[in-house]
């Protein structure tokens, strides 16, 4: 499948779709599609989780070590298929999916594949999300996750792939996501555990922006 043509990665959308979690009385967040202009926001956001959220599951050296292999990944903005999730005003999460064979990892992790993914016997990927640790326990992964299940289930992909960090492992397991198979990533300097995840896609029924 080509890749999305004609998607301004510059000009800021000039409306918001708002998305409810499934749990009562959550909180209500806007979405839209990330632009390059949001980059440093993003990648400031991806810190803050990445070094908060991850101490009940990794040393301070496997968490020093994520930074080397997560992170925003610019092609998925430029494909029109990251989200950012905001709160009255607050950048509270983001994250995207994929009809690129890239499991996960940021702009400079090795072994990037951006090779296109067919829908018919490829499950799409599941990348890049981060929640802001102030709105953490929030829904906003659950709000995330649907919105790319939602989009990826539009252009046709049966299942949904990712690659879990053990921080991450309980919302995706909560969503329906079942692990595959163990990794352990070394690159960064010291071992952090992941864990492949897969799922059937859930025709929902909600809206979503995106190709």
């Amino acid at each position: 499948m080509p890749a999305q043509a004609g998607v301004d990665t510059h000009a800021r959308p000039q409306r918001f779709r708002e998305a409810r979690t499934a749990r009562p009385g959550a909180v209500m967040f806007a979405h839209r599609l990330a632009v390059l202009a949001d980059r440093p926001a993003l990648e400031e956001l991806a810190g803050a989780a990445i070094d908060q959220l991850q101490r009940d599951y990794l040393q301070p050296d496997q968490i020093a070590a994520s930074r080397a292999i997560m992170g925003v990944d610019t092609q998925l903005i430029q494909d029109g298929t990251y989200f950012v999730v905001h709160h009255e005003g607050r950048l509270a999460g983001c994250g995207g999916w994929s009809r690129r064979a890239t499991l996960y990892g940021g702009d400079e992790i090795a072994g990037r594949n951006d090779s296109m993914l067919d829908p018919a016997v490829d499950a799409a990927r599941i990348r890049a999300m981060y929640t802001h640790p102030r709105f953490a326990r929030r829904g906003v992964g659950r709000v995330v996750l649907s919105l790319c299940e939602a989009a990826a289930a539009a252009a046709g992909f049966q299942r949904l792939e990712l690659m879990a960090t053990m921080a991450g492992q309980p919302l995706y397991t909560s969503y329906g996501f079942a692990p595959v198979e163990r990794v352990d990533h070394a690159s960064g300097g010291a071992i952090v555990p992941l864990v492949r995840m897969v799922k059937p896609v859930t025709r929902r029924g909600a809206s979503s922006d995106g190709p």
